[in-house]
């Protein structure tokens, strides 16, 4: 089982108490992102493209903690750039166990070797390294040679020293079913802990537009994929997602069950999309217009199955109906057959780009700080 069953036990109570409360919209998962600084450059990245000015930005331990109490989600991943640069990863990933959360650490285990010193295994806490394929595909996804074999080095010592360890794959229109199988093949015989699969999304400043995929052919793909699945992979994901995946759910996005917290705010709407900020994390939930996102609603989510903003979706769905969960248990993802009805787009609003505002934005907030902080120096 990818998901720990004190993991599963702990959220699915933590859902169920929520809907017995009558509360509709809650945090499952907060994808907290300390820094967008990475050691690599991937082509379909859109996490990355900031000045360096921002790139230099840092969350603190406290300004991180903080973010854990006061969203409360069960589940925290640390995402990035690239989290192992942070200089205090180590304590902040240790005050979030503190605080009884589950961790999830992404990394493109570069860096993991050397800093693994600074953790200790916990069943509370697990790696997530990016791997996008086998040695070559992912070493092209990353933009950079050699990137594969030192990532499974490092998965290799992680697991030695006795961590839970997941990959997480991102899957683009070139992604080969029998390739993508055979590769979850080999990665599950290193003995990770599970896998974590989604489509990749299109990032409006990813160098590459070329290869994100549309729903009907992320569908295809991992129906595809997953028949070629005998029970051997073991995913780190609700069944009823990857049920989505291959197109037998039809489920609406809930991006309030991912919320993202950076070095600009509570970022709205989701972890993939930057249209707006809130200073605290009970403005996000107030003051969000949440019905003008999610596909159907928006052209920027049209294509759109990624997990931040589906999973929720299927394990409120999980909690909700038991009994679909054990069917999908049963029979395995169904790759064959009528796929369920898509979203209509008829009435999506069209694409707004504000990116490049907030980023000026952020910027002349950085200029006003630094000119205070050298006009404070220069009275002394």
């Amino acid at each position: 089982m990818g998901i720990p069953l004190r993991q599963t036990i702990r959220v699915g109570a933590y859902v169920l108490g929520r809907h017995l409360r009558g509360i509709e919209r809650y945090p499952l998962v907060l994808m907290l992102e300390p820094l967008f600084r990475c050691n690599l450059a991937c082509a379909g990245c859109g996490k990355i493209d900031y000045p360096d000015a921002i790139l230099n930005q840092r969350l603190s331990v406290a300004e991180c903690l903080e973010a854990v109490n006061e969203c409360g989600a069960p589940v925290v991943v640390l995402a990035g750039g690239e989290p192992l640069l942070h200089r205090d990863i180590g304590d902040i990933v240790k005050g979030i166990i503190g605080r009884k959360k589950f961790v999830y650490l992404c990394t493109n285990a570069l860096l993991l070797e050397k800093k693994i010193d600074q953790f200790q295994p916990h069943p509370n806490f697990a790696w997530t390294v990016h791997l996008d394929g086998e040695r070559e595909e992912h070493d092209r996804t990353v933009c950079q040679e050699g990137v594969y074999d030192r990532a499974v080095a490092a998965i290799a010592e992680a697991k030695r020293r006795g961590f839970r360890v997941n990959i997480n794959s991102t899957l683009f229109d070139t992604a080969e079913p029998e390739r993508v199988a055979r590769f979850f093949d080999e990665v599950s015989a290193m003995g990770i802990d599970g896998i974590t699969v989604s489509p990749g999304y299109a990032y409006e400043r990813a160098p590459d537009q070329e290869h994100f995929l549309n729903r009907r052919r992320t569908k295809e793909l991992f129906r595809d994929i997953f028949a070629h699945d005998r029970g051997r992979w073991s995913f780190n994901q609700s069944s009823l997602f990857l049920d989505f995946l291959a197109g037998n759910q039809a489920y609406r996005c809930t991006p309030w069950g991912n919320p993202t917290r950076n070095v600009f705010g509570w970022q709205r709407p989701c972890y993939l999309l930057g249209e707006g900020y809130a200073k605290t994390f009970k403005e996000l939930m107030e003051d969000t217009d949440w019905d003008a996102y999610g596909t159907g609603h928006y052209e920027k989510c049209a294509d759109c199955m990624v997990h931040s903003g589906y999973e929720a979706t299927a394990v409120v769905d999980s909690v909700r109906h038991p009994l679909k969960v054990l069917r999908v248990a049963l029979r395995g993802v169904r790759t064959k057959g009528e796929m369920a009805p898509e979203i209509p787009l008829d009435h999506q609003r069209p694409a707004e780009y504000v990116l490049s505002r907030h980023v000026a934005e952020m910027m002349a907030r950085l200029d006003r700080r630094d000119e205070t902080v050298q006009s404070a120096g220069g009275q002394h």
